[in-house]
This record gives structure tokens, C-alpha cells and sequence, in this order.
């Protein structure tokens, strides 16, 4: 569950509209010094129509128009051995409109890790127009997700019940049991795709990057990174530092923990974004709980779970999860006031919703390879394993950080027990001396990365190559908060190759 918080708030609207709601690798590392492909044998892309989505991609099902185009990229399964196996990776792509001016393609990853860009950058196109005016707008689904070989570990309705169940057990029996459906998840992760789980971590998917990149015909990578997508884009300019182009960092993961000091740094802010959330409701509502309340009801919830809809029931679980959905977005507040007050009263739909979304359970009841393809990326990447004695002697610590959502997060870390496959590292190198610079974007409320990761970060990649910008704001991420002094930034950086000085600061 470490990275789950992180997951990207992708299906909300859709699964919220249904709910009724009223509320507004592993292998050799690559040299820096390697040939790139010359041109006659570069990997090629053939663009055609889009398929229509599917639910594994976890995105609002709406089929991209005709301005997008879609591509299948081969890369090496283990780049170890690259005349090995291979795996395809979805791409997609719109045009520049002004070709006459075009810079080149700008690759998002939109983060997770999990998220599918072949859905998302199109639901989400219009929030990047004015880049996409001098770029080809280019997303993938990262190997392991969605189209590139997505990871499968349990069916619909054994995740439903997975998700519901308690997770934050009291008693060594409760631990036990905790334990035991991890590892049945775990299992049911090998049985299904067992022959990508060894090849599916970050560095791979770096290396994926420079294949795309080459095959778009870049000299240099263009890159917009989100959440995980931060992550992934600073082990690319640590493996790739010469081919780093104009780089965005935002809602900016915390390179130098591990999954402990992650899990607990995400309690903080999840606390710091519930009490913002409290104080703007009693500002503008009469109807908002206090933060012992919630606690309350939580804990009536992990012994009476009450109506969820579809004869599913509200557990502890979900409302947990769906609350820390909410606090992804300001935008998502009138949905969580209006939700605690229905779950009050028996009426768990509103959060139910929440959690769902979270989980990438769609309103068809399957779900995407969200979370299945996150614990699959996690797990390749970091060594650490957790025993249920270490946790629970951490419980104490977390619970302190948050009363809400602290043994939720710590009882997270069992995520990786019982794993088929080895971590790749205790954390990742982002080092990237030599790379033209990179633009951090932190954001003081982002409760999922909190805002000291930015820094660190931006110390991380080098210096000359971090340069560290501040936006005073609630939310995850910076970019599509409608703040016009950080768009202007940026966009002044992507476009024009513009940095902003260091330490520049919008409110």
C-alpha cells in the first residue's frame, strides 16, 4: 500500500456520476556512452486509429478522436538480452499543431506506478494545449501496465473482497490472516504473469524510454513527469544524462527513502491535507465533521460496515481509502463532506466511490491493472520486506503522524511480503551529472508527495541540473491546479527552454 496513495485520481468523475453523487529490470545498466541506433535501424513506430479503451486501462471510457493516434513500440523483455523475448508498449500520440514551429514529442508518464498515459493523456489533453502547439503530445503505458503487458493478479471479484477486507489488524490472528491475503495476492500476481514480473521495475521502463525516444526520431527526450513519473524520469536522466532535453518534474517523489520513511512521510501529508480540507469546510459548510469524528466513524466502520451500493458494503478499508482519494484535489472536498455525512447515516455510496476510484475499479465492476501493475513495479524495485512483528512495532509512530491514516499506511508495508521477485534497490539513483537542467515543481499541500521531496530531489539529480520551483497550494501536483504563475513557468521552460530562477515561488 505505499505506493497506492500515490495512484493517480483517474476515475473519479465517472465512477462519482454512477454513485449519484450531488457534490460539486532488471539486466546490464545501459552506458551513457552507448551508440545510439543510427537511423536505418532505429525501432519503428506505425501509427494507426486507436482501439477503443478497455477496463484495464482504468481511464473514463471515452475513445480518443480522431486527432490521436496510436503505435506499438518492441522492446527487449530482459534488455540484458536484447535478442531475447520482447514486450510491446502501447503509445499514443497527437500531433503538433503548429509544425511550422515544432520542437519535438513530449513523452508524460502520469505516475502510480500503474497508470495507464494511453487513457489518461487524452482524457486529460485539453489541460496541455498550449504545449501541444510545439510538441507531439506522446504517452505510453510503461511495461507491466494496461496494453504493455498488464499484470494480473486476482479477478473482480476476488479484488473485491481483497479490498474491502480489514487492514489494520488488532490482534496477532488479524495479523496473521493480513499476511495471508498478501501473499495469496502475491501468488495469484505469479500465476498470472509471472514471466514479466522480473522485468517490470523502473529502470527497465527507463530504458523503454530511450528506445521510444529514438524510434520518435528525438535527439533528446522531452519529458513531463508526474508523481512516480518523477521517479522514473530522474532514473532515466541518472542512466541517460547526455540525452536529458527540457524536463518537468511535478508532484515530485522523494528519491532518497525507503518505503518506511515513503509510507510515513505520506501519513503527514495526508494529515496536513485532511486538517486543510477540515478548516476550509467550516469555513463555507455547517454540516463538517472534526478529525475525531472521522476516527470514530472509521472505527464503526471496521466493525459495521454499512451499504456501499450494488449489495456491497462500506468497510473500514474502502472508506479509508476513499477519504484519502478526496484529498488528491480541492476539487474533490465537496465530495468527501457530503460522503462522511451519508456514511453517518448508513448511505456509504459517496465513499465507496472514492475508494473505488483509488482501487481502479471501474463502473462496469472490473478493474484496471492499476494496483496490480503498482505492487508489481514496487516490488521489482525496492528490496526491502516487511515482517508483521517490525510493523506492528512501528504501528505507534504512525498513528502519532496521523490518527486517520497512519496504521493504514503502516500495515502498507506488508505489500511486498511473500513477492515472487527480488527488489532491484533499497532506493533509486537519480544522480544526473552532465544533464541540461531539470525543472522540480513542489507543492507545499501535495498530501501523496509531500513538498520536502521536491528539494530533496532537485539536491538528488545535481547540481546545475535540479532547479527547484515552489508552488504554495493544496492538491497533487502543481501544473493543472490553475495556477497561472506556474503554468507560465513552465510553460516558459518547455516551450521557449526558459529555467525559472532557483527558489521561484507562486502563490
Amino acid at each position: 500500500m505505499t505506493r497506492r496513495i500515490r495512484a493517480g485520481c483517474l476515475l473519479v468523475a465517472g465512477v462519482l456520476a454512477a454513485a449519484g453523487c450531488t457534490g460539486d529490470g532488471r539486466g546490464a545498466a545501459t552506458a551513457e556512452g552507448a551508440p545510439q541506433s543510427p537511423a536505418a535501424s532505429r525501432p519503428s513506430l506505425d501509427w494507426k486509429s486507436c482501439p477503443a479503451p478497455s477496463s484495464k486501462e482504468g481511464v473514463p471510457a471515452r475513445a480518443p478522436g480522431d486527432e490521436w493516434e496510436c503505435a506499438t513500440l518492441r522492446v527487449p523483455l530482459d534488455h540484458a538480452r536484447p535478442d531475447g523475448d520482447t514486450l510491446g508498449i502501447a503509445l499514443i500520440r497527437a500531433r503538433a499543431t503548429d509544425r511550422d514551429h515544432r520542437i519535438g514529442s513530449l513523452v508524460f508518464n502520469f505516475g502510480g506506478p500503474g497508470g495507464s498515459g494511453v487513457a489518461t493523456l487524452p482524457a486529460f489533453a485539453e489541460d496541455y494545449s498550449d504545449l501541444r502547439k510545439r510538441y507531439d503530445l506522446v504517452s505510453f503505458d510503461p511495461r507491466g501496465v494496461g496494453r504493455s503487458g498488464g499484470v494480473t493478479c486476482l479477478d473482480d471479484k476476488e479484488l473485491d473482497a481483497y479490498y474491502a477486507a480489514g487492514s489494520t489488524p488488532e490482534t496477532t490472528a488479524e495479523q496473521k490472516d493480513l499476511v495471508g491475503r498478501v501473499e495469496k495476492y502475491a501468488e495469484g500476481c505469479r500465476r498470472h504473469s509471472g514471466k514479466v514480473l522480473p522485468y517490470v521495475g523502473t529502470a527497465n521502463a527507463a530504458r523503454d524510454m530511450d528506445l521510444m525516444r529514438q524510434a520518435l526520431g528525438d535527439d533528446k527526450l522531452n519529458y513531463f513527469g508526474v508523481s512516480y513519473g518523477t521517479e522514473l524520469g530522474g532514473v532515466y536522466a541518472h542512466l541517460f544524462p547526455k540525452r536529458v532535453g527540457r524536463a518537468l518534474f511535478d508532484a515530485v517523489v522523494d528519491p532518497t527513502t525507503d518505503p518506511e520513511d515513503s509510507a510515513l512521510a505520506q501519513a503527514r501529508g495526508f494529515e496536513l491535507a485532511l486538517g486543510n480540507y477540515l478548516t476550509a469546510c467550516t469555513a463555507t459548510h455547517d454540516n463538517c465533521p472534526t478529525e475525531q469524528q472521522i476516527v470514530a466513524l472509521l472505527d464503526r466502520l471496521g466493525k459495521n460496515p454499512v451499504p456501499g451500493g450494488e449489495g456491497r458494503q462500506l468497510t473500514q478499508s474502502l472508506a479509508t481509502t476513499g477519504i484519502a482519494q478526496s484529498l488528491y484535489s480541492k476539487d474533490f472536498w465537496d465530495y468527501l463532506t457530503e460522503g462522511l455525512e451519508d456514511a453517518e447515516n448508513g448511505d456509504g455510496k459517496i465513499l465507496m466511490a472514492l475508494g473505488d476510484a483509488m482501487n481502479g475499479r471501474g463502473q462496469d465492476g472490473h478493474y484496471s491493472s492499476l494496483q496490480a501493475s503498482l505492487a508489481a513495479i514496487t516490488c521489482a524495485d525496492f528490496s526491502q520486506r516487511y515482517t508483521a512483528a517490525e510493523i506492528a512495532d512501528k504501528v505507534p509512530r504512525f498513528r502519532k503522524a496521523s490518527p486517520v491514516f497512519g496504521e493504514f499506511m503502516a500495515w502498507g508495508l506488508t505489500q511486498c511480503t511473500g513477492w515472487p521477485v527480488k527488489g532491484e534497490w533499497r532506493n533509486p539513483d537519480v544522480s544526473a551529472k552532465g544533464a541540461a537542467p531539470i525543472l522540480v515543481v513542489g507543492n507545499t499541500g501535495d498530501p501523496a508527495t509531500p513538498y520536502e521531496g521536491a528539494h530533496r530531489m532537485a539536491q538528488a539529480l545535481g547540481n546545475g541540473v535540479g532547479v527547484e520551483m515552489t508552488y504554495r497550494g493544496q492538491g497533487h501536483g502543481a501544473y493543472d491546479s490553475g495556477n497561472s504563475c506556474v503554468k507560465k513557468a513552465v510553460d516558459a521552460y518547455l516551450l521557449d527552454g526558459t529555467v525559472p530562477g532557483r527558489g521561484t515561488v507562486c502563490s
